[in-house]
């Protein structure tokens, strides 16, 4: 089901005032990455680049096409290692954050 127009600018709003939400906005998408949910990830991660630098610095910043990003972040995007790597020290860059991995035992 696609999001209304009022969610996400409420979404985008509250990332554009609130830290805290936009720093668990890139770690659910971090975490989803990681857990094999490519397709929330990159939605997720779509949704914070809208709220926050937008595709045409994240364009200046990896030196990947704006409009290969958003194809990449995309519903059928299929970033490569490398360029999803570009996108995340930007965005981490960005935040002025450090991004951490822990393992735990699974159960």
């Amino acid at each position: 089901m696609p999001l209304t127009h009022d969610f996400k600018e409420t979404i985008l709003a509250r990332a554009r005032r609130d830290a805290g939400f936009r720093h668990a906005l890139l770690r659910e998408a971090l975490e989803c990455l990681l857990n094999g949910d490519a397709d929330t990830g990159r939605s997720v991660l779509r949704d914070y680049v809208n709220a926050t630098i937008g595709f045409a610095h994240l364009e200046r910043s990896t030196g990947i096409p704006e409009k290969s990003l958003m194809r990449m972040l995309g519903p059928k995007g299929s970033p490569s290692l490398t360029n999803l790597a570009a996108i995340l020290t930007s965005l981490k860059k960005s935040e002025k954050v450090a991004f951490r991995v822990a393992l735990e035992k699974a159960s």
